[in-house]
């Protein structure tokens, strides 16, 4: 099992950038895919994105692949979502995800993903 803590959310002005991190723990890090999700009050659960085992794959929401990057460092055990040009409508709790062991590709949706940290705040002002 691993267990997921987020850090690095906050208050940004529009236009602005945040970059969150995940650290994981187990020593198994590097055989999950992983990824992001987020969820703002009221709203269901969003996929942000998801990247592979090695890093070398990544997938995006479609409405976001142009100002959200993931990445991810299997020696340090951590996964990364950089935000750029953040918008209000970006506001919203921001967890962390472990893809799913019997799904092999990159996680295209939620249902991709087994499990999920508590998530960092994050809030965007106009």
């Amino acid at each position: 099992q691993v267990q997921l803590v987020e850090s690095g959310g906050g208050l940004v002005q529009a236009g602005g950038s945040l970059r969150l991190s995940c650290a994981a723990s187990g020593r198994t890090f590097s055989a999950y895919t992983m990824g992001w999700i987020r969820q703002a009050p009221g709203k269901e659960r969003e996929f942000v994105g998801a990247i592979s085992r090695g890093g070398g794959s990544t997938y995006y929401a479609d409405s976001l692949k142009d100002r959200f990057t993931i990445s991810r460092d299997n020696a340090k055990n951590t996964v990364y979502l950089q935000m750029n040009s953040l918008k209000p409508e970006d506001t919203a709790v921001y967890c962390c995800a472990v893809g799913r062991s019997d799904v092999f590709r990159t996680p295209r949706s939620i249902a991709d993903f087994g499990s999920w940290g508590q998530g960092t705040q994050v809030t965007v002002s106009s």
